[in-house]
């Protein structure tokens, strides 16, 4: 397996946020549903925000071979609590073989690939701040991928529920 560069890693991982950002951004503007489009044009948002960080690590380490020292990437706790309400509104509009739905699937599948993208290079990276800076995203990603679970989860339970699927 050939062992990819920093500057290769740094613009896989950028085209994987532009990528997730025109995926989110076309999924906010095709919805019905007002809690999708709310969470896909908040999560477009945030890889535009990784877009940026990405690149301004990249303009450094071509100018210095170097990453810059990260601050510390906190949760919103609002941003939680959105996304419950969003939940539960989102459970209401929309029905698990929907659109969107689908749509929270293979979002489900755009944050795993950036996870494992950054937690792989965290596991290798020498240099501390490139190591901070993966495990940061990962961390990011991670958080992405709980709600699309959770969602998921919630709009599953929501159909047998409503089909009597459960065998109690």
């Amino acid at each position: 397996m050939e062992k990819k560069s920093t500057t290769d890693i740094l613009k896989e991982a950028i085209l994987l946020e532009q990528r997730g950002k025109a995926f989110y951004s076309k999924i906010a503007s095709e919805t019905k549903s007002d809690a999708v489009r709310k969470i896909f044009s908040m999560m477009a948002e945030e890889e535009d925000q990784h877009i940026a960080f990405l690149s301004k690590q990249f303009t450094h380490y071509q100018k210095h071979n170097s990453f810059t020292v990260n601050a510390p990437h906190t949760e919103d706790p609002s941003e939680e609590v959105a996304m419950q309400v969003l939940s539960a509104e989102m459970k209401k509009q929309i029905g698990a073989a929907s659109f969107e739905a689908a749509a929270i699937g293979a979002a489900m599948d755009f944050e795993t690939r950036a996870v494992n993208l950054y937690a792989g290079r965290a596991e290798t990276a020498t240099d501390e701040n490139e190591r901070e800076t993966y495990s940061m995203l990962a961390e990011w990603e991670r958080g992405h991928h709980k709600w699309l679970m959770r969602i998921d989860k919630d709009l599953r339970e929501q159909v047998w529920y409503d089909n009597s699927f459960w065998p109690f």
